[in-house]
């Protein structure tokens, strides 16, 4: 039986072979057509410019071999923008830095080939401020920084490490520096936030921080997101003497002073009518009940308490929460936003005690508001903002205001405010309708994530764009107060990461500054991480 399979397996075997056999032989073409010939094109990317550095109109001399058969065809581009070509050799090319080009790369293009070259820093009036000691800077992001009358700063984030000063120790989320910028080791934090903090605020003798956490210091629990320190650095704290069954010693165990917080996310905190104004993406008020015992009375514990107050409250320095603020006179709170919220408040002025609230909200307090609105001293809506206007269509990411010209400058995925046509970044006016003066171009390649407007007009924007109305700015640019380019202050080359908050200051020699904090790495394609400060020479 076996020997009966095994030659019916043979035959079946056997017969594709031979009916193989019969079928005409095939021939297939290469997969691929012969390749185009070399261009003959010799650049070195490592090579030097001659010179490697100079404003805008300078002209310099890049090494390449046989670019002179292509004279007619190559184009040549100072980090994406076309240069003139002055003079056209066997062995190199002079050409003109042209207007608007930034710190980067040479390229050339022959119809769709690319060849990059060496890089060229073009010189100009915005460079990275040497003089502050910052060295490298944070390992984290930085959110806040506070003026202190000494001239020193303190900055909050989410970094662990200053400097390198963190290495043995981390510095963990909050560090104090001299004006320089060089770090002041006898701000004593003990261990610090165990997570980011957004806002500090100095009020009295405490600080006040606001953020994400829930320890600090020794006392790594039984904060909500809201904490009160000394001025030395370490928490404040109060004994109290817990629960204690019967024949159990008398102790005392340690809490922090301020009682009072929040369930969610504490992005900002202002002082108003020298009580504390909290905002973020909460929706609970917290505050804890210590020295009561269990439900068994087995032990002592810890009971929370939390009352309905969403995206905006108010707290007495003890940490109550002030029910005369953004509460009905039923008792009821008002309902906020309908999405994440984001604030400034107004210190100075004619609009001092108002705040400016934005987000991805298009509802706050049961009313339609596109996307950003502002509140009365008292929390209550302010009928004089953009009375009557739509708002943004979308989201807004990013509002600052500046006091000397009175204008909100606002950023976002908008692409309408009032219904007029706006390109990301409108500029307001203080009652919240369009200024008309301005007007934003087209970005390519990103959005914009932040701005802000100088004291002399000019406008600061950046983000991961890549064009900005068809000129290279690569993430960072400055804009004259109708929406241009500004011509002198264009130069600096690539901008990696986000700012958070730019502050206009001064360098040690008394020069135009801007401080930045954020979450970037590099500024005029120079490592940096995370907290800067650049010269705006004039």
């Amino acid at each position: 039986m076996y020997k009966i399979m095994g030659r019916y397996l043979a035959l079946l075997f056997m017969i594709p072979l031979f009916f193989g056999c019969n079928k005409e032989d095939k021939t297939f073409s290469a997969p691929y057509e012969e390749g185009l010939p070399a261009l003959g094109i010799e650049i070195n990317p490592t090579d030097k410019m001659q010179p490697e550095s100079g404003k805008t109109g300078t002209e310099t001399i890049m090494r390449i071999k046989g670019l002179d058969k292509y004279k007619d065809k190559a184009i040549v581009r100072v980090n994406g923008e076309k240069a003139e070509i002055v003079e056209l050799t066997a062995d190199h090319v002079k050409l003109k830095v042209p207007p608007f080009a930034s710190t980067g790369v040479l390229s050339v293009t022959i119809d769709d080939i690319v060849f990059f070259g060496p890089q060229f820093t073009v010189l100009g009036n915005v460079s990275v401020d040497a003089t502050f000691q910052v060295g490298v800077g944070t390992n984290g992001t930085v959110s806040d920084v506070i003026f202190l009358e000494d001239g020193k700063m303190i900055f909050t984030g989410a970094f662990t490490n200053y400097n390198n000063k963190g290495a043995i120790r981390p510095i963990n989320r909050l560090v104090r520096t001299f004006a320089d910028g060089t770090y002041d080791a006898s701000f004593r934090i003990g261990t610090g936030a165990n997570n980011s903090l957004n806002s500090i605020l100095k009020l009295g003798n405490y600080y006040f921080l606001a953020g994400s956490f829930s320890g600090y210091g020794q006392r790594n629990s039984d904060i909500s997101n809201l904490t009160r320190i000394y001025t030395t650095g370490a928490i404040d704290t109060m004994g109290i003497k817990p629960f204690r069954r019967p024949g159990q010693a008398d102790t005392l165990k340690y809490y922090p002073t301020f009682n009072g917080g929040f369930d969610g996310n504490v992005g900002n905190i202002y002082e108003s009518d020298g009580k504390i104004l909290a905002t973020g993406n909460f929706r609970y008020y917290i505050r804890r009940t210590y020295g009561k015992p269990n439900k068994l009375e087995t032990r002592d514990t810890v009971i929370l308490d939390s009352t309905e107050i969403r995206h905006v409250a108010r707290l007495n320095l003890d940490g109550t929460l002030d029910k005369t603020f953004r509460f009905a006179a039923d008792g009821k709170p008002f309902t906020g936003g309908n999405g994440a919220v984001a604030s400034i408040y107004h210190n100075t002025g004619v609009l001092k005690g108002k705040i400016l609230v934005y987000g991805s909200f298009n509802r706050f307090d049961g009313q339609s508001k596109g996307y950003i609105t502002r509140l009365n001293a008292d929390g209550t809506l302010d009928e004089t903002f953009n009375t009557g206007g739509a708002g943004a269509d979308y989201n807004v990411f990013s509002v600052t205001y500046n006091s000397l010209t009175n204008k909100y400058l606002v950023v976002g995925a908008f692409s309408k405010y009032n219904g007029a046509t706006a390109i990301k970044v409108v500029l307001l006016n203080a009652n919240g309708t369009l200024d008309p003066t301005f007007k934003a171009k087209t970005f390519e390649g990103g959005e914009p994530a932040s701005a802000m407007q100088l004291n002399d007009g000019l406008i600061v924007v950046a983000g991961d764009f890549a064009r900005y109305n068809n000129v290279a700015r690569n993430g960072f640019m400055i804009l004259n107060a109708n929406g241009e380019l500004n011509s002198d202050y264009n130069t600096s080359g690539y901008f990696s990461g986000y700012v958070n908050k730019a502050v206009e200051t001064k360098t040690e020699d008394g020069k135009r500054a801007l401080l930045l904090m954020g979450s970037f790495d590099r500024f005029n394609n120079e490592e940096v991480h995370n907290l800067i400060r650049i010269k705006l020479e004039q």
